[in-house]
């Protein structure tokens, strides 16, 4: 069991007594099948400052420098909008941050995570900002990132989470992810997540409920955390006046039993960390059991449980995994108007498979003709180097 900050970030780095100044961060991005990483990126980012500031790229604009995004423009925007240490986003922000923009949102400085990111002609995005010293780095999250989530669900075997050793084609993926003929790039290629009880603590930096407090319990996988996943938990958090969301994820194992294929794409680590970046989630339990019990009713004092208009797989028994809170009455069936569901975005990237290939294949070979440069720089004596420009700097 975890808790979860619920409700806005902490605010004791806010003015207090004096004249403290309030630090106003940026980051900026596509934001594009939001993540942990995504999240952690901002969790450090939010501990620099006092306010946080998010830029998110127009579908145009990623789509010009980058190739094409898995997720709309607006489903971005809510999706960064549900980020804990989010104060607030900015829609459209430009690709290439700019002193103008830092300046326009009164922001001191950006955050950018420890790898790199390059325009459509190869330059540092960051350059700017960088020459004018309103640039901090914090440390990139390893094991995940869009372009590892895409290569998942292009193979969609089916032993992805048996204890068995990895599929033969999920093995060649991790060994050549760009099919690049060179090495790979560290941004882009393939690592495994490990999660850390640290890691944990510092998603996890919640209370525990107070008297007043509605006890609303939802479960399920929470597979690729994505807006339908969001849409239903702001529709649970509007049922009371003062929510205490508690999210039960199931195992692995017990996700593919009734999703099957190669479901779920994220291990339960990982969508323990994507569920408790959520605003809206109080706390969560790991490994929770299918069926909702009267034990665990009892156990979390539990008013309310909800569950979306997706289908409810029977239990290993036939029995109906929500019969109990049925019986007692406090059974929710809520409609969150929104009909995306994790097969949808499956069938999203298959459907455009090639394209995103290409994308991930055209990606590491940018940030690898990079790495080759500023490994010249570095094996060069220094007036030399000097005289060498990178394809940044062309």
């Amino acid at each position: 069991m975890i808790r979860n900050g619920h409700g806005t970030a902490d605010s004791s780095k806010k003015l207090g007594l004096g004249t403290k100044r309030t630090v106003r961060v940026w980051c900026d991005g596509c934001y594009d099948m939001v993540h942990y990483g995504h999240s952690n990126q901002l969790r450090q980012a939010r501990a620099m400052g006092d306010y946080l500031v998010v830029g998110v790229h127009t579908d145009e604009e990623i789509a010009k420098h980058k190739g094409p995004p898995v997720f709309t423009q607006e489903e971005r925007y809510k999706m960064v909008q549900a980020i804990k240490w989010v104060d607030e986003i900015v829609a459209g922000a430009p690709y290439v941050t700019a002193l103008e923009t830092l300046d326009k949102y009164n922001c001191d400085f950006c955050v950018h995570g420890n790898d790199i990111t390059l325009t459509v002609d190869g330059r540092d995005t960051y350059e700017e900002v960088k020459k004018a010293g309103r640039y901090r780095e914090c440390k990139r999250t390893q094991g995940v990132s869009t372009t590892d989530l895409v290569g998942r669900m292009l193979l969609m075997t089916k032993a992805h989470h048996s204890s068995r050793e990895l599929p033969s084609e999920y093995q060649e993926y991790t060994d050549s992810f760009g099919k690049c003929p060179r090495s790979h790039s560290p941004w882009t290629g393939v690592s495994q997540f490990l999660q850390t009880s640290q890691k944990i603590i510092q998603f996890a930096s919640g209370k525990e409920p107070e008297p007043g407090d509605t006890i609303i319990y939802v479960a399920g996988a929470f597979d690729l955390f994505h807006i339908g996943h969001v849409c239903f938990l702001e529709k649970v958090y509007q049922l009371a006046e003062r929510p205490y969301i508690i999210a039960g994820l199931h195992f692995d194992q017990e996700v593919n039993h009734y999703k099957g294929k190669n479901y779920p794409i994220m291990n339960v680590h990982e969508r323990t960390l994507s569920v408790l970046a959520c605003r809206y989630v109080a706390e969560v339990v790991i490994g929770a059991p299918y069926a909702i019990t009267a034990n665990l009713l009892d156990h979390f004092k539990v008013d309310l449980v909800c569950h979306g208009k997706t289908e409810v797989m029977p239990d290993k028994d036939g029995s109906d995994p929500y019969k109990e809170p049925k019986r007692r009455g406090i059974f929710r069936q809520i409609n969150s108007g929104n009909d995306l569901t994790t097969d949808l975005i499956v069938q999203r990237i298959i459907k455009n498979r090639l394209e995103y290939e290409a994308r991930n294949q055209k990606k590491e070979a940018r940030e690898l003709a990079v790495l080759e440069a500023i490994k010249k720089r570095e094996a060069m004596p220094e007036g030399a180097a000097m005289q060498v420009k990178g394809p940044c700097e062309a």
